[in-house]
């Protein structure tokens, strides 16, 4: 079973890295739509029904593109729809979701020093916030507040922002600032499943029935993209956060995560802007490096404690610390690893814990086991070229070590 860790391991690359194309291709469509829906110029010489057309030049050929509200007055045989580059990456980060912080729960998701709950309650309770964030957003969009732009927007910031708070309050800091993300990221695929698409549904099956579509689809249809547009600079950061301690683990990570939609939503309206020929607001890149640089300032705020405040094993951590080797990979995990993972590091250039994991006591040790074995044990990424001289008979018995506790 210990050397399950290698399959495991490498099945999360290659979830992490379908995801990673997958959401570079759903950005990339849904950046370019929103540019060239701004971009739409009226000409005399559009044919009927066509709201706006654009050329563009790209790798040595023009594109001449014309866009319809409702339809054209006859439908094409090939119609290609842009759905399924949305659905795979929702799918994949589920999937990557659940391979991480539901299967590792008790090291990853939950911890037992902020609330003490077993794994399937930490599951349920993100489940159930994921769920419940479409159910609000979707009831407001519907709702009057919906029928502005600006006040549903402000309404949401706030449900996010107190969205932030409360997943500290029940997650580690690393999971709560991606559970931000993954909070976002499925109120923007439900627009594009629950929303989008079936709008683009019923306006073609109008269509091939003879029947005038209805406008209100397209409209609302494009409502919800522009929602998608704003939210997904947020979102890039969310994903990116569990590799960068100073933004998860300060106790002011819920402020941060607040601010992040800010400085999203003045960059893209920079884009926007400049794509709809209304202008060069360059003021929004000021006020993204003074938010920016608001958030660097929190960062250096109250720390969530990490490993060095945990003072419970997690359940899952219990077996390696009853395993045969434990208090010989301990001392060698303390000896070679514990100058640079600890609260305050010894080694020159070194100011934070890499990632906030301390490995400098016996519970931290037991809860960290896998993230050991695999990145000192099984390779040799850990100490980074071998600064600390870790010798290959420790290597060697850190991943026997992790064999036996993954045996018990």
């Amino acid at each position: 079973m210990g050397d399950f860790v290698i399959f495991y391991e490498w099945l999360s690359f290659a979830v992490r890295w379908t995801h990673v194309i997958t959401a570079i291709a759903w950005i990339g469509s849904s950046f370019y739509f929103i540019a060239l829906d701004l971009g739409l110029r009226k000409t005399p010489s559009l044919p009927p029904l066509a709201h706006g057309e654009e050329w563009q030049v790209h790798g040595g050929g023009f594109y001449h593109i014309q866009k319809y509200l409702v339809a054209p007055d006859f439908l094409p045989e090939h119609l290609t729809w842009f759905k399924w580059e949305s659905y795979a990456t929702w799918l994949s980060g589920f999937f990557l979701l659940a391979l991480i912080y539901y299967v590792g729960a008790d090291i990853y998701l939950i911890d037992r020093n902020v609330l003490d709950v077993p794994q399937w309650a930490g599951i349920a309770i993100s489940l159930g916030s994921i769920l419940l964030g479409w159910i609000v957003y979707n009831r407001l969009c519907k709702s009057p507040i919906g029928q502005s732009q600006n006040g549903l927007m402000l309404v949401l910031f706030a449900i996010l922002t107190a969205m932030g708070w409360g997943y500290t309050q029940v997650f580690t800091g690393r999971a709560a600032m991606l559970h931000m993300g993954v909070f976002t990221a499925t109120i923007m695929a439900a627009n594009v499943a629950m929303i989008i698409i079936p709008n683009q549904t019923i306006v073609v099956a109008d269509l091939k029935a003879g029947r005038v579509p209805d406008a209100k689809y397209g409209k609302i249809a494009k409502q919800r993209s522009l929602h998608n547009n704003y939210l997904t600079l947020p979102v890039i950061f969310f994903m990116l956060s569990s590799h960068y301690p100073l933004a998860f683990a300060t106790q002011w990570n819920w402020i941060i995560a607040s601010l992040i939609f800010l400085v999203g939503v003045v960059i893209r309206h920079y884009f926007n802007t400049r794509h709809a020929r209304k202008g060069n607001p360059h003021w929004t890149w000021l006020v993204a490096v003074v938010l920016f640089i608001v958030i660097a300032w929190l960062s250096t705020g109250p720390k969530i404690p990490g490993s060095a405040g945990e003072t419970v094993a997690s359940r899952a951590a219990e077996p390696f610390m009853s395993a045969k080797h434990f208090a010989a990979a301990s001392l060698a995990v303390q000896t070679r690893c514990a100058m640079c993972h600890r609260a305050e590091p010894a080694w020159p250039g070194i100011y934070e814990a890499p990632r906030n994991v301390i490995l400098d006591n016996d519970i931290a040790i037991a809860n960290h086991a896998r993230d050991i074995a695999i990145q000192a044990g099984y390779a040799h990424a850990m100490p980074p070229g071998n600064v600390s001289e870790i010798t290959p008979e420790e290597r060697a018995l850190l991943v026997e070590w992790y064999r036996e506790g993954s045996a018990l």
